[in-house]
């Protein structure tokens, strides 16, 4: 006997399975091409205030990662709440298809075959890697819900961008605003290029730090009432003491002289 049958179970439209894998991509679809979201939101509020998010710009380098996702929701939470106050949103995302990490996918490709390649070849190569990152995450940050201007992201490559960077440069220029000055700066022998402080990592070292005494002159011993004092200080960079002019002290703290003449 079937005891399903006895039973009165609630009944629902709801399927047994989500069955993600298949409807997912539906839905996107349906938001992102049938029903175009950003345009309506875009639209939606015409004439009232303006808000815009300016997107800084992963890499397109590698498929999505988690710290990529945190990024692009917690922007996208900030746009859509932005919306539903009322208020006319932009968000155009970008992407950066310049630096190392990208030159360096490509060279690792080629492996030898990079010497007898012209730079032209290269950097022909190095855009193709970028673009092809560039849609692959467009596809990841979609099926992560997140509206945006999908069809016309800005991307650094872009030869219409690198103009409007350098019109803006001309315009510092004209100004009087730029300066020639001598700064240095990380360098990679490997690569044969400078180096971004981000793209420096510092190797984890054990080393020492010192607690140092720095005797108190006649006049700050002569307003404190002492013969003899020292205010102690805790650092973990010893070789900078020989520059050191100064010590601060904070009003809001309490200080004690020790027995032995020592402030802490």
């Amino acid at each position: 006997m079937d005891y399903k049958e006895t039973l009165l179970l609630p009944k629902t439209a709801f399927p047994m399975r989500g069955n993600l894998p298949q409807n997912e991509p539906k839905r996107y679809r349906k938001w992102f091409e049938e029903k175009d979201v950003y345009k309506k939101m875009t639209t939606a509020h015409k004439g009232a205030e303006s808000f815009t998010l300016h997107d800084g710009p992963p890499y397109a380098n590698g498929n999505i990662h988690i710290g990529h996702a945190l990024n692009k929701i917690l922007k996208d939470l900030v746009v859509k709440s932005h919306y539903f106050r009322g208020e006319d949103v932009r968000f155009t995302p970008g992407w950066d298809c310049h630096g190392l990490p990208i030159e360096q996918q490509v060279e690792k490709k080629l492996g030898e075959k990079k010497k007898a390649l012209p730079v032209t070849t290269i950097r022909r190569l190095c855009r193709e890697h970028a673009q092809k990152f560039v849609d692959i995450q467009k596809e990841e940050f979609k099926a992560l819900g997140v509206i945006a201007d999908w069809k016309q992201p800005y991307l650094t490559m872009k030869y219409a961008f690198e103009a409007e960077i350098f019109r803006a440069l001309c315009d510092i220029a004209k100004k009087g605003l730029l300066v020639e000055r001598s700064k240095p700066v990380y360098w990679s022998w490997a690569a044969k290029t400078a180096l971004a402080e981000a793209e420096v990592e510092y190797e984890d070292k054990e080393d020492y730090s010192i607690y140092v005494a720095f005797e108190l002159d006649d006049d700050a011993k002569a307003k404190l009432g002492i013969d003899k004092g020292a205010v102690v200080i805790w650092t973990t960079t010893p070789w900078t003491l020989p520059a050191n002019v100064g010590i601060s002290l904070n009003p809001e703290e309490s200080y004690v002289l020790t027995g032995d003449g020592y402030i802490v």
